[in-house]
């Protein structure tokens, strides 16, 4: 098998925006964790408030 760079598929930006948000969300919930003294437990808490701060409001996550 080889990797001809010819059979790759091209980069979607919708999918390469997607995935941009994404990796932003998941830092500003690291950072969170973090600055709870890394205690375990709230991460689903830690990614909504993430995700909220970066992308809005929850009318705007469900528009989106």
């Amino acid at each position: 098998m080889t990797n001809d760079p010819s059979k790759k598929k091209p980069k979607n930006s919708a999918t390469e925006s997607h995935t941009n948000l994404e990796e932003e969300i998941r830092r500003r919930a690291y950072e969170l964790y973090e600055a709870r003294g890394c205690e375990d437990g709230h991460d689903l808490e830690d990614w909504y408030r993430a995700e909220v701060e970066i992308v809005g409001t929850t009318e705007e996550l469900v528009a989106a």
